[in-house]
């Protein structure tokens, strides 16, 4: 690797870093609003911040970052119809599926693109991973489709089981730490499968 290519590649990973933490905050302050919300004045005008929150939060996103990721745009999507119901029939059991949903569709795209030996994971998150061999977006790909699937589940046993304002402080402080446990955990692959120099 030349200097020029370190140099640029510093740049890049100087650049990333910062952006990383904008775009997370930029998608958790959402839930942080429907958290807050749904404390003092419940889960239907919580419903209605939230979704409010999701559209300025892909506002900022597009302002600032100047792209908005595909997940944002699929879960805002979601967010709308299923907000927009659990408001109009005035029924939280809507807004409580809607991570179940969410998660479902992008276990299933993740799936759906290991059949046709299309690591669209790799789309999405390729910025800000180290070049990695395809056996490595593979394994990655699958990782997170079961990932996505068992927050499905998870999120359907805790809705069903237990109260309002517990499914809400799981949904906000639950699938955050383990949505970073488990991208940790994959650290493993990353190193195991990251290209050296200029092999293909």
């Amino acid at each position: 690797m030349s200097d020029l290519d370190s140099i640029g590649k510093e740049e890049a990973e100087q650049k990333t870093a910062p952006n990383q933490w904008l775009k997370l905050g930029i998608e958790l302050t959402p839930l942080l609003i429907f958290f807050g919300v749904n404390s003092s004045k419940g889960i239907i005008v919580a419903t209605g911040a939230f979704m409010v929150a999701v559209v300025i939060s892909i506002f900022f996103s597009w302002k600032i970052l100047g792209k908005v990721a595909p997940m944002l745009w699929i879960s805002a999507a979601v967010v709308g119809i299923f907000g927009g119901l659990t408001i109009y029939f005035d029924d939280e059991t809507f807004i409580k599926i809607k991570p179940t949903i969410v998660n479902g569709i992008f276990s299933v795209i993740l799936f759906g693109g290991l059949l046709f030996q299309k690591h669209f994971l790799k789309s999405l998150l390729q910025a800000a991973f180290p070049p990695l061999q395809e056996r490595g977006w593979a394994l990655l790909t699958r990782n997170w489709a079961l990932f996505f699937l068992a927050m499905a589940l998870v999120n359907e046993f805790v809705w069903r089981n237990f109260s309002t304002d517990t499914w809400v402080s799981f949904k906000v402080f639950g699938f955050l730490p383990l949505t970073m446990v488990f991208a940790l955990a994959q650290t493993p692959i990353i190193i195991k499968y990251q290209k050296k120099g200029d092999q293909e």
